[in-house]
């Protein structure tokens, strides 16, 4: 029944425009993804954020990680100040290049500047 639920994930993926992605590479992607944002957190993130280190840690998918990018902003912004996490933030939304329906991918902002 996995087999199905990833198939039917990577295929509905394809038709939304992120390429041809297996539902294996799709899989490990996202742990690639879903470490280097636990990585990026810390021990001091996770010891006093539990809440949003258990919502990147049990993220279902790509997407639920992509919607984690803010709370896991607002920790890095607690721990190192708005200027580096935003940085850290920009290498996160980096690792999601494909993965995602065109409607998630971040659009350039006249803000960023």
């Amino acid at each position: 029944m996995h087999w199905l639920k990833t198939t039917l994930k990577s295929s509905f993926m394809a038709l939304l425009g992120s390429g041809d992605i297996t539902s294996s590479m799709l899989e490990d992607r996202t742990e690639d993804i879903r470490q280097f944002i636990l990585d990026e957190l810390g021990e001091f993130g996770e010891k006093h954020y539990p809440k949003v280190a258990r919502h990147v840690r049990y993220a279902q998918d790509a997407q639920g990680l992509w919607y984690a990018r803010g709370d896991v902003m607002a920790v890095l912004a607690a721990v190192h100040g708005e200027i580096i996490a935003r940085e850290k933030v920009g290498r996160i939304t980096d690792k999601f290049e494909g993965l995602l329906p065109r409607g998630l991918s971040s659009r350039p902002s006249s803000l960023t500047t």
